[in-house]
């Protein structure tokens, strides 16, 4: 019987105390972050101007140039209930492909809502309940997000409201019900709730929606209450700096495993909030002397974002009411076809992502949703565990990277970043197993069209 060690823990002893903030060492890395503009001046936004979306702490963050930002204890305490998530070695896989490369992948479905996403939506809640809110309004594509908030309003005794993208809405309906299982409203958006979503609907009444949409709606909601905030759960770096838990646990559990410094790191991409969360502390390291992995983000066909969008400023939101950054974006009136993968579908990407990007740091890449379902399949036949289909894109690139090691008789290590569990997704799974699924090429010329409407700001 083999004795080989296939899980690496870590005692709750070891539960990371601080957040990297990559901000403080983007120079450093050479990588330019364009200023955050306000969407009516143009000019650079003030704390003043996020008031009304977040509450002091949460914009403090936002703006810090500290290296590292201390975890709340009672952060860490909520924490606790499924943190340090586990490290796999997947023999079994690297078994049935037949490649000398070592896979390894940190498992994020372990949390109460099953994925990566309870990182950031504690300690939202818990700022937010901290200064006095009692209401928060978000949006969510696959419902993940929303699924996160929800259980953190829940543990914070907050009332919230969740516009989830119509499609979605549809598609998953058991996120739906998990979410307002914890108390919260959901809305399909776009909605009659808000103008945002009167507008869209007035000129599209069958609109799948997209997550550019359902931000409106939650930032035009929370916009008009005093003790309303909004949260979201991506894109910006009080977010992904929450993630950064997971990247801190990794190195420790590296070390555990003897594995060496890693070759490859793979994370899949929407917003960024896992993938930053897996990578920056390595960015770190590197910033302090030790050699870059290479890293690769990939990203589906469908709303290809690193790989096909510009790099330029535009909006966060289809209403236009978010501030505006500069980000690798598709442009805010891009609309995504409804493929499974309801988290990914988003026009923008981070603003560290994207300056990481233009400043070479990291790779972008991009598969259809049929290969990116034959390698979940193959990984959950060897594995035993069901991906979620966005967390499928890293599964799919961990694949290639490995049959890259077999085809050159390289051995490396390789590890990503198995952001959630698919067991909401299973109507997914069976139109994949009955052949009613098909990979979408998004035409060029509605790219075009969509990034024709980009916001002109003056260099």
């Amino acid at each position: 019987m083999s004795s080989r060690e296939t899980k690496y823990f870590l005692p709750e002893s070891e539960l990371p105390t601080h957040w990297y903030n990559i901000n403080a060492d983007m120079q450093a890395l050479g990588a330019e972050l364009a200023p955050v503009l306000n969407p009516q001046t143009h000019e650079p936004v003030t704390p003043d101007d996020l008031a009304p979306l977040f509450p002091e702490a949460l914009i403090r963050q936002e703006m810090s140039p500290e290296r590292h930002i201390p975890i709340p204890e009672a952060v860490r305490d909520v924490y606790r209930l499924w943190r340090p998530t586990p490290l796999y070695r997947a023999h079994r896989w690297e078994e049935v492909l037949d490649t000398p490369a070592k896979i390894f992948y940190k498992y994020e479905g372990v949390s109460p809502t099953g994925s990566h996403k309870p990182n950031t939506s504690v300690p939202q809640a818990y700022y937010n309940k901290e200064a006095g809110v009692t209401r928060l309004t978000t949006e969510t594509g696959a419902g993940q997000w929303g699924s996160a908030l929800s259980f953190a309003a829940q543990m914070y005794d907050m009332d919230l409201e969740v516009y989830m993208v119509r499609v979605s809405f549809e598609q998953k309906p058991y996120r739906r019900v998990m979410m307002q299982t914890w108390g919260a409203t959901v809305t399909p958006s776009p909605s009659e709730k808000t103008q945002a979503g009167r507008d869209v609907l007035a000129k599209d009444p069958d609109t799948t929606g997209s997550l550019g949409i359902a931000i409106s709606e939650a930032v035009e909601r929370a916009a008009q209450d005093d003790d309303t905030k909004y949260a979201l759960g991506s894109v910006l770096n009080h977010v992904l700096l929450h993630q950064t838990v997971i990247g801190q646990e990794v190195l420790k559990q590296l070390e555990r495993a003897d594995a060496g410094w890693p070759d490859v790191l793979v994370g899949c991409t929407g917003g960024g909030s896992n993938f930053a969360g897996f990578v920056y502390p390595f960015l770190e390291q590197h910033v302090d002397g030790r050699e870059k992995p290479r890293i690769v983000a990939v990203e589906p066909s469908a709303t290809p974002t690193l790989t096909k969008g510009q790099y330029t400023y535009d909006y966060g939101d289809t209403g236009k009411m978010t501030p505006m950054v500069r980000m690798h974006t598709l442009g805010h009136d891009f609309v995504p076809p409804p493929i499974h993968s309801g988290g990914l579908r988003y026009h923008g990407m981070s603003p560290q992502i994207s300056a990481l990007l233009e400043a070479g740091l990291i790779e972008a890449t991009s598969t259809p949703q049929l290969p990116m379902f034959e390698s979940c399949e193959e990984f959950v036949r060897c594995e035993g565990i069901l991906p979620a289909p966005e967390a499928g894109h890293a599964v799919w690139g961990a694949r290639h990277e490995a049959l890259k090691c077999k085809e050159e008789g390289e051995e490396r290590t390789i590890v990503f970043n198995l952001c959630g569990h698919g067991h909401f997704d299973l109507s997914a799974y069976e139109d994949f197993q009955a052949g009613k699924l098909e990979d979408y090429a998004y035409p060029e010329s509605e790219i075009d069209e969509s990034l024709s409407t980009l916001p002109t700001v003056e260099a």
